[in-house]
């Protein structure tokens, strides 16, 4: 039974400068408000919510945000700090203090080296664009084994789905484990065969994002690669 999203092939895209909305609806995230209407700023697909209207970019690099969770790439060491990549154009110190490990000067290697792979909490980013992170909250962590791949920004919030539905359905049909960061980096593991049926579900989602009825058709390659549906 095809769902009520499935009445039209593709959502919205819309350009600067077109019109969104004539209401009291708030005007969000790449979008501005003008005689009480509410255009584009950006290039993206058109997103409507009860309260507000925005644009979701089709591209872009990944902006740090105070409480997003991302997956960072240790690059550097030094004697009470290590420098994470995190997919931004800014570097993030991760000093000690930050991590669940007592770490004594100089001793940093001794608990994170460089390829190591962590995830973390963006804390704090301030005006200069200068990042805090910190793997002191419940579930951060080094994380050990398994592989990390890419997808753009912009398109971690369809990888995640409403109220988590679609890293939920991911989990359960290749009973991987998986962590999606804000800033575009997954991190996957789980039985080889496993993996590569998550990373293609993923790469089918960032390739279609646009698409509506994407949920149902990721559910049917999951089941058809398991063999469910043999």
């Amino acid at each position: 039974m095809p769902t009520s999203d499935s009445k039209e092939n593709t959502r919205e895209i819309v350009v600067p400068g077109d019109l969104l909305a004539i209401s009291s609806k708030r005007a969000g995230p790449g979008t501005y408000s003008q005689g009480g209407k509410i255009f584009a700023s950006q290039l993206g697909i058109k997103s409507v919510r009860p309260d507000s209207v925005s644009v979701v970019p089709l591209a872009g690099r990944y902006l740090p945000v105070t409480g997003d969770l991302v997956v960072g790439k240790i690059v550097d060491t030094g004697a009470s700090n290590w420098l994470v990549d995190i997919n931004s154009p800014y570097p993030s110190p991760l000093h000690v203090n930050e991590v669940p490990w007592r770490v004594e000067f100089g001793e940093t290697r001794k608990f994170m080296q460089v390829g190591d792979i962590v995830l973390l909490k963006i804390v704090a980013v301030n005006e200069l664009k200068r990042i805090s992170v910190s793997m002191r909250d419940h579930g951060l962590r080094k994380l050990t084994g398994g592989m990390v791949i890419e997808v753009s920004p912009s398109k971690v919030p369809r990888v995640i789905g409403k109220n988590g539905s679609m890293i939920q359905m991911l989990k359960n049909e290749t009973a991987c484990r998986i962590y999606v960061g804000q800033n575009g980096r997954i991190w996957i593991d789980g039985e080889l065969d496993n993996i590569v049926r998550a990373v293609q579900a993923i790469k089918m989602i960032e390739d279609e994002a646009h698409n509506l009825g994407l949920t149902e058709k990721v559910k049917e390659f999951l089941e058809k690669s398991s063999n469910k549906g043999a």
